[in-house]
């Protein structure tokens, strides 16, 4: 940035300096004390010259990092000045300071612009510290928690009490759902945080969202899928009851008076009676299909303990492959790792195993080169066990439809074993997920918070 012509100025000083101090030692040394004296005087004014020749530059560069600190970007040096090695300083400072300034714009534009997306975003986002003290939250955390401004999660305590207490105890990667109360409604609150560094302080990011409309959705679309299902198995069956009915009042009633029973024919009563065992055999369905939806609703609370992996799966194993109907199947069991353990009601999770495995045994019979996999394993977060196979796979538009109670496409079954596999697994606190890709792969995957 200095000028050679600044390096040579500085040379010379420090050479005459070096010269007048010999200079001066000489005559000192030779008793002449007036030369010696004048000598010495002209070296503390080289000194002092020399000094205020370096701050020069000194005092440019620290005032120009000083406004760069207060960001201060009005700050502009003389093009032209009496020493001319420091205008190629000068010129040089004031280049570095427009880049910097053009960088401070851009960054400032920058966080402008996603503050702004931050502001509009459906989610509620807010960052606290230990102490408690909030550093930003947008308009939409604000309005969910029914509080403006929000300073410090102290001043949740006036909203709800639980609010506050969930909000006090929140550590990074928390997932909390809650239910706040407030004098106009009551609103359902998925909240979920995880810890950043900013300025080398730790910081929580918490971002809260309100789920009760999405809650509300699923459910309408959950009781349409379920009606569409129950309309149809109860058509079905009553469907041939009705007409039967109808058959079998004509053989007794004309013009809406009774036939008299000389005028009864033989094979209107045989007739009669085979269409009175149809009648009772899809009451009987009928009966049934109430029986499996009842059970569907009381399935009991998992009476949980700790499960060897390794040994639930073998178990499995040996149930699927007594029976010798699927024996052209490769039927595997994987477990890593081996002392893997899992938290549940081995009875009912069993059942689970069964009854996927059964599904996927059905679906590879006409497979060639057909597999099924049960696989156990861990991540850092969960536990899980998957039943994979190599079967026809599901289609996308029958994806959504497979866990809705009564939802069948065999021939035979209720279909209600996914739902009751589903329902097992919310009992348990963990979820019950497929994934398809036709003629390739399926996999329904029980995981295990």
């Amino acid at each position: 940035m200095v000028s050679k012509n600044f390096y040579y100025r500085l040379i010379f000083r420090v050479v005459m300096i070096g010269l007048t101090s010999l200079g001066a030692a000489f005559f000192l040394l030779k008793k002449e004390y007036l030369s010696g004296g004048i000598l010495s005087a002209i070296f503390v004014l080289q000194l002092i010259f020399l000094i205020r020749f370096i701050n020069a530059t000194n005092i440019a560069i620290a005032y120009f990092f000083q406004a760069i600190k207060n960001e201060d970007f009005t700050l502009r040096f003389p093009k032209e000045t009496k020493l001319r090695s420091l205008n190629e300083l000068n010129r040089s400072l004031n280049l570095l300071n427009e880049v910097v300034q053009e960088m401070y714009l851009k960054n400032e534009a920058k966080e402008k612009y996603y503050q702004e997306i931050i502001k509009q975003a459906d989610i509620g986002i807010l960052t606290i510290n230990k102490a408690g003290h909030i550093f930003f939250a947008n308009p939409t955390m604000e309005r969910l928690l029914n509080h403006s401004p929000l300073n410090h999660i102290k001043q949740l305590n006036r909203v709800d009490e639980n609010l506050y207490k969930l909000f006090s105890k929140l550590k990074p990667f928390d997932r909390k759902l809650i239910e706040m109360t407030t004098e106009r409604e009551q609103r359902q609150l998925a909240i979920k945080s995880t810890g950043v560094v900013l300025n080398g302080e730790e910081l929580l990011l918490v971002v809260a969202q309100d789920i009760d409309k999405e809650l509300d959705e699923k459910e309408t679309e959950s009781w349409v899928r379920l009606i569409r299902v129950l309309t149809h198995e109860i058509m079905n069956t009553i469907t041939p009851i009705t007409s039967i009915s109808d058959a079998i009042a004509n053989y007794f009633s004309k013009n809406g008076e009774m036939v008299a029973l000389s005028e009864l024919e033989e094979s209107h009563v045989k007739n009669t009676v085979k269409g009175l065992e149809v009648i009772k055999n899809q009451g009987s369905s009928l009966m049934d299909f109430v029986q499996s939806y009842r059970s569907l609703l009381s399935v009991p609370a998992p009476d949980r303990e700790l499960v060897v992996g390794t040994d639930l799966l073998n178990k499995i194993e040996v149930l699927m492959s007594s029976g010798g109907k699927w024996t052209g199947v490769d039927f595997s069991v994987q477990c890593h790792p081996k002392d893997l353990e899992f938290f549940l009601d081995e009875k009912q999770i069993s059942q689970v195993l069964i009854n996927l495995c059964k599904n996927a045994l059905q679906a590879v019979e006409d497979t060639k080169d057909g597999k099924v996999q049960l696989i156990a394993g861990s991540t850092t977060e969960t536990k899980f066990i998957e039943v994979r196979d190599n079967g026809p796979g599901i289609p996308a538009e029958l994806m959504e439809e497979i866990f809705v109670p009564f939802f069948t496409t065999k021939n035979e079954g209720t279909g209600i074993g996914l739902s009751l596999s589903k329902r097992v697994m919310q009992l348990h606190g963990g979820s019950l997920k497929v994934h398809s890709i036709p003629d390739k792969e399926t996999v329904f995957r029980l995981t295990f918070n």
